[in-house]
C-alpha cells in the first residue's frame, strides 16, 4: 500500500500539552511543517526546506539539530547550486507503532513506520459487550499476527496507541463513566494493556484519535481548527485547536453525542433524556429499520439500502444528519473550526449523510460561521482512530525499541 501523506507530530495523551502560542507550541508545530515537507517532498536541503515552510533558515537549522540529536532525521553533506549543504532525510530504522481501535463491535490494528508507510493492518468483529479482558486479549492476538505476517521482530515495537469509545480520565488512564463499553468502567487500560504488551502504551477516547489522525495521515495537514465526529454505536468528537488536541480539564470533552437534541426525547443511557445518540447513533438506525424487516440489519445493510435509494433508510439517515448538524452548530458557534470532519462506519454515503448535516449547520449556526465552515467526509474511513493511535506513538519524543538497544 503506498504511504499515507503525514503532517504534524502531535503530544501523545500521557506528557504535558504545550499552551496554544507558547514557545513550546510553537517549536512543535514548526517541526510538524518541517516533517510534513520532507514527506511530501523527500530528501531536501535546509534552503529548500526553509523555502517550502516558509520557515527563516535560522528557524530551519535550529529544528534540524534538534531532529537529527533526537533520531528523528539524518543529514549529510551536499551541494546545492554550488555551494555547501546539509540534505535533510526522515530516518526508518525498522521501528515500528502499533495503532489499536477497540470498538463496540470491532477491532482494528495498524503497524506504521517512522516515516508513517502503513506496513500491516487488519480487523475483526468482536461480540457486543465483551469485556476488558476479551478485547485486551483480541488486540494482543491480532497485534501478534500482524508483526509475524511482516516479518517484524516485535522487539522493534516502540509502544501502542489505543483508542477507546468513550471518556478517559487522562490523570489515570481509567475508562469513565458514559463509555459505549460499560464492562470498560474502572478499568485502568494503561496499565492492563502495558502489561500485557510489554510496550509503552497511549490510551485516549477514540474520537480524539480519528481527529489526530485527519491532520496526520489525511488531508488536512495546513487546519489548525479541526472538529471531527465519529458516528457509529455512539457518537463522540475530537476538537484540534490552535494545531493541538484539546483535552479540556482532566480529559473529558468531544462528548457531543450527549447533547439534548429533544427534551421529551428517549431516555440516553448517560441518564439524560433526548441526546443526540438517540436519535442519530447507527444503534439507533439499526433499531428503526429493523422493526418489521424480515433481514437481519447492520450497518452494512443500511448503507446498501440507502445507496439503492430505500425510501425508509434515507429517511432515518436525513433524520439522523439534520440531527447532528444541530449538534455541530452549538459547538461551531463556539469554537469557530475551518473545518468538521465526519468518520465512522458511515462514511461510504457521501452526500446523502453530508447534505442533511451540512443542512443543519446551516440551519442552527451564525450564519458567517455556516458559511465558512466546510463539512466533509473522511478519506480514512473507519481505519482514522487506529492511525491516530499509531500517531501518538510516532510522536512520542525518546522512545526506543529494546531491538535497537540490544543491538
Amino acid at each position: 500500500m503506498p504511504a499515507e501523506l503525514p503532517s504534524t507530530m502531535r503530544t501523545p495523551l500521557n506528557t504535558a500539552l504545550p499552551k496554544p502560542g507558547s514557545q513550546s507550541a510553537l517549536r512543535e508545530q514548526n517541526q510538524r511543517r518541517v516533517i510534513a515537507a520532507l514527506m511530501s517532498g523527500g530528501p531536501q536541503t535546509q534552503a529548500e526546506l526553509s523555502r517550502q515552510t516558509g520557515l527563516s533558515t535560522a528557524t530551519i537549522s535550529n529544528i534540524v539539530k534538534v531532529m537529527a540529536t533526537s533520531g528523528i532525521v539524518s543529514t549529510t553533506p551536499t551541494t546545492s547550486s554550488g555551494r555547501r549543504a546539509l540534505s535533510v532525510i526522515l530516518n526508518d530504522k525498522g521501528q515500528v507503532a502499533a495503532g489499536i481501535d477497540i470498538g463496540r463491535r470491532h477491532l482494528r490494528v495498524v503497524l506504521a513506520s517512522p516515516n508513517y508507510r502503513i506496513l500491516q493492518e487488519a480487523s475483526v468483529s468482536l461480540r457486543p459487550g465483551h469485556s476488558a479482558v476479551e478485547g485486551l486479549r483480541a488486540a494482543s492476538d491480532l497485534l501478534d499476527a500482524l508483526l509475524a505476517n511482516g516479518g517484524i521482530d516485535r522487539r522493534a515495537l516502540l509502544g501502542a496507541g489505543i483508542g477507546i469509545p468513550g471518556p478517559i480520565d487522562r490523570r489515570t488512564g481509567t475508562v469513565v463513566q458514559g463509555a459505549i463499553l460499560p464492562e470498560w468502567v474502572g478499568i485502568n487500560i494503561r496499565e492492563t494493556f502495558g502489561e500485557r504488551l510489554q510496550v509503552p502504551v497511549f490510551i485516549d477516547n477514540d474520537a480524539n484519535l480519528g481527529a489526530l489522525a485527519q491532520v496526520t495521515w489525511g488531508p488536512h495537514s495546513a487546519v489548525e481548527n479541526l472538529l471531527f465526529i465519529k458516528v457509529g454505536s455512539g457518537i463522540g468528537s475530537g476538537l484540534v485547536l490552535n494545531g493541538s488536541l484539546y483535552y479540556g480539564n482532566v480529559g473529558v470533552t468531544g462528548e457531543l453525542g450527549h447533547t439534548t437534541i429533544n427534551e421529551q426525547g428517549v431516555i440516553c443511557r448517560c441518564g439524560n433524556r433526548g441526546c443526540l445518540e438517540t436519535v442519530a447513533s447507527t444503534s439507533t438506525m439499526i433499531e428503526l429499520l429493523g422493526r418489521g424487516s424480515a433481514e437481519t440489519v447492520d450497518t452494512q445493510r443500511i448503507i446498501e439500502w440507502a445507496l439503492a435509494g430505500d425510501t425508509a433508510a434515507l429517511r432515518v439517515i436525513d433524520d439522523a444528519g439534520a440531527a447532528i448538524g444541530r449538534a455541530l452548530a452549538h459547538v461551531a458557534n463556539l469554537i469557530n473550526p475551518e473545518t468538521i470532519v465526519i468518520g465512522g462506519p458511515l462514511t461510504s454515503l457521501g452526500d446523502i449523510l453530508l447534505e442533511p448535516v451540512r443542512r443543519g449547520l446551516a440551519r442552527h449556526a451564525v450564519p458567517l460561521i455556516g458559511e465558512t465552515t466546510s463539512v466533509c467526509m473522511s478519506s480514512l474511513g473507519d481505519r482514522a482512530e487506529a492511525l491516530g493511535g499509531a500517531a501518538v506513538v510516532l510522536a512520542h519524543p525518546g522512545l526506543t525499541p529494546a531491538l535497537a538497544s540490544s543491538a
